[in-house]
């Protein structure tokens, strides 16, 4: 099933061929001076259609990658040092304290002499933009191109610039726009953005205007899919930019411009320089801005309509938990999947770590990238028929435990269906039909968290989709989670850094465990994606009113892992046909569990400026196993399970025991102004400093409020 851009190893070479004669460009006094190695080589790149294809693909090199993979000082979000957007969120929470996303963010220690998560500086972002520039200059000089193999090429430059600029915009609002070749950021130019110092930066919607005009200008000399209906769209390309690509990023882009954070008055108080001048926002709203974005939404799926539905769902082949597993995991795992639209790759060895340090890094032995499931995130999965998850109605109180050492106590609950558990599986046993056990959650949920009774071994191209193995032992003392969440004797919260699952609950998506991760090395990043595609869309028509359409949007999602309908009658109280605000919320839950680890949650919050989800103190939960003894009664066995332990003929342990803590590891500064959430320390997290030694140079960039 795997495809790649001609070939991974073609495309290092490519890249490094582009790129050596290339010095290293940095937006300052400095800006994007150079062309590749002076006219000389300017001269011999463009005397030859291999050498610019070679440059073509020395930009596609430069895309943002979404999965830490090595440490090389300059690709910021490559780093796995640094850690990932999501660990910011409520979903997940990082237990290595030596990560930035740790030492920086959780401490609120971090400033603008700091490079953010997405890097202004160093992410390739102007190097990207200089060799776009130089493409559309020069292209008209290679003697061994035809026009429509020209137009073809800075096209794909088009795009690549278009999704550079994407990638900062949310963190940063307006940026310089810059669309020729420049010798200094102090050089003026004039342009339909105006007149400005090259390095100056650009309203917000100046800045939104020039993303979705590239898009435009790059559309219809792309293909819509390399889906191999000639030579020139082998799939073999697939990687490159596409029509269906840059759509959907147009589409994405509004989506994001439309949403409060940028679509309203200022969010700090509009009396910064940067707010004055609209550079991190509209400034007020309009709802013509969620109608444009839906707009691009429709103009996508019509599109893809004429086109035969190329991008769409994957479906389960069989309708049981394992099958809809697999459909939801080959979704986003396979590079050629209908549902990926557009995705980034890169080959490169971190050290003696071997090919990708985020897999080795998310080993049973270093766990140091590792993005823990909170139960905050645990209990965003629905029941397996949609019904949504309560903590209050579907956990139990059963007693409180008092540790003899120091008197504290522990509030103990249990999630049964009779005698045995549901809260992950339901466990029965009858003397007629045996031992039986069937999944009780949305599949969604074991594909994105390692959970107690899961078998280990879900192979991914499998024919039968049957999992096979072992079960997961994430009990306290059990074979998986051993101590990492709570001394099994005497009740101590461990919560250990550096381990399994010290939340009580492991990482899964991307790495999936121990016996499945050892696959391809070369993973791709999803950028965009037909389930995400679908729940924006969802999203615009809440906004524009279009409850009903919203709702079928979310039932494809829904029913693709066998799920009733999101406004079926468990959901009747939120009246989700005519209340905008509760299906928006509902939407924005289902993205959590369908789009787990892909930075969609970060982006969620900050453009809906959800102070609450930044505020609110995040918790683990400890399972203990349940054994009955010689007197018939239910105690805990905190230690694997063995078959000389088996109760009434189970298979495996059925019966568990749940204790909730706050997670201490890691405590976040912001957790601390969960009553004060329009405090600007808060608030000011919604964007990212400008690096301050930048905006020292003063050819234009305007620092963002409160850094």
């Amino acid at each position: 099933m795997k495809k790649a851009f001609h070939s991974i190893f073609a495309m290092i070479l490519a890249g490094m061929a582009a790129t050596s004669c290339t010095d290293e460009v940095q937006l300052g006094n400095a800006f994007l001076d150079k062309v590749p190695g002076g006219t000389t080589n300017l001269d011999s790149i463009f005397a030859n259609s291999d050498y610019v294809n070679q440059l073509l693909t020395g930009i596609y090199n430069k895309q943002y990658y979404g999965l830490p993979y090595n440490n090389t000082g300059k690709n910021q979000a490559a780093s796995p040092y640094n850690g990932k957007l999501d660990a910011l969120t409520d979903l997940y929470q990082m237990h290595w304290s030596s990560c930035k996303v740790w030492s920086s963010y959780y401490t609120a220690t971090f400033s603008s002499k700091e490079d953010p998560l997405i890097s202004f500086s160093n992410d390739y972002v102007w190097e990207t933009v200089h060799l776009v520039s130089i493409m559309k200059e020069n292209i008209d000089r290679c003697p061994g191109l035809s026009d429509r193999e020209k137009r073809y090429i800075i096209a794909q430059a088009k795009a690549l610039q278009a999704f550079a600029y994407s990638i900062l915009l949310p963190h940063y609002g307006g940026l310089p726009i810059i669309e020729k070749t420049i010798t200094d950021a102090n050089e003026t130019i004039s342009d339909e953005y105006g007149e400005r110092k090259a390095g100056q930066r650009c309203t917000f919607e100046q800045t939104v205007n020039a993303i979705v005009k590239w898009c435009d200008e790059a559309k219809d000399d792309l293909y819509w899919a390399y889906n191999g209906n000639d030579a020139e769209s082998s799939s073999r390309q697939t990687g490159r930019w596409t029509k269906a690509g840059v759509m959907a990023l147009k589409a994405q882009v509004l989506w994001l411009a439309a949403s409060p954070l940028y679509n309203g008055a200022p969010y700090f108080g509009g009396e910064s320089e940067a707010e004055q001048q609209n550079l991190v926002g509209y400034g007020s709203f309009d709802q013509s801005r969620w109608q444009r974005a839906l707009q691009a939404f429709e103009d996508f799926w019509e599109e893809n309509r004429k086109n035969g539905e190329y991008y769409h769902l994957y479906q389960a082949e069989k309708k049981n938990l394992d099958g809809y597993r697999l459909a939801y995991r080959r979704g986003y795992f396979f590079d050629d999947s209908p549902e990926n639209i557009h995705w980034t790759k890169v080959a490169s060895i971190y050290g003696s770590q071997g090919a990708y340090s985020w897999l080795n890094w998310n080993t049973w032995s270093v766990n140091r990238s590792n993005n823990h499931p909170t139960l905050e995130y645990i209990e965003m999965f629905p029941w397996s028929d949609g019904k949504p998850f309560d903590h209050d109605r579907d956990f139990k109180y059963k007693e409180t435990y008092t540790v003899d050492k120091d008197g504290s106590t522990w509030d103990v609950y249990t999630c049964l269906s009779g005698t045995y558990d549901k809260l992950f599986y339901e466990y029965k046993y009858s003397s007629r039909n045996g031992f039986s056990k069937t999944y009780s959650r949305d599949p969604r949920l074991y594909e994105n968290a390692t959970v107690s009774g899961t078998f280990q071994n879900l192979a991914l191209q499998s024919a039968d989709g049957k999992a096979t193995g072992r079960i997961m032992e994430t009990w306290v003392g059990g074979y998986d989670a051993g101590q990492c969440v709570k001394h099994p004797t005497d009740n101590t919260l461990v919560e250990a850094l550096t381990t399994y699952c010290p939340t009580g609950f492991a990482a899964y998506k991307y790495v999936l465990n121990q016996i499945e991760w050892h696959r391809d090395p070369n993973m791709h990043w999803n950028v965009l994606t037909i389930p995400d595609m679908i729940l924006m869309y969802a999203e615009c028509l809440a906004e524009c009113g279009r409850n009903q359409d919203a709702i079928n949007q979310v039932d494809l999602i829904r029913s693709r892992v066998g799920m009733k309908s999101i406004a079926s009658s468990y959901n009747n109280s939120l009246n989700l046909k005519t209340d905008k605000n509760n299906l928006i919320e509902e939407i924005l839950r289902e993205r959590a569990c369908e789009l787990g680890l892909t930075n969609a949650r970060y982006i969620d919050m900050i453009r809906r400026k959800r102070t609450d989800w930044m505020t609110k103190k995040l918790h683990g939960m400890a399972t203990f196993r349940m054994n009955k003894n010689s007197k018939n009664e239910w105690i805990r066995r905190n230690s694997p399970y063995y078959g000389d332990d088996a109760n009434n003929k189970m298979d495996e342990p059925a019966r568990f025991e749940y204790e909730f803590f706050e997670l201490t590891q890691g405590k976040r500064v912001l957790w601390d102004y969960a009553d004060d959430q329009q405090n600007p320390e808060v608030l000011k997290w919604f964007m990212m400093p400008f690096p301050q030694d930048e905006i020292n140079k003063g050819y234009g960039l305007i620092q963002n409020p409160g850094w």
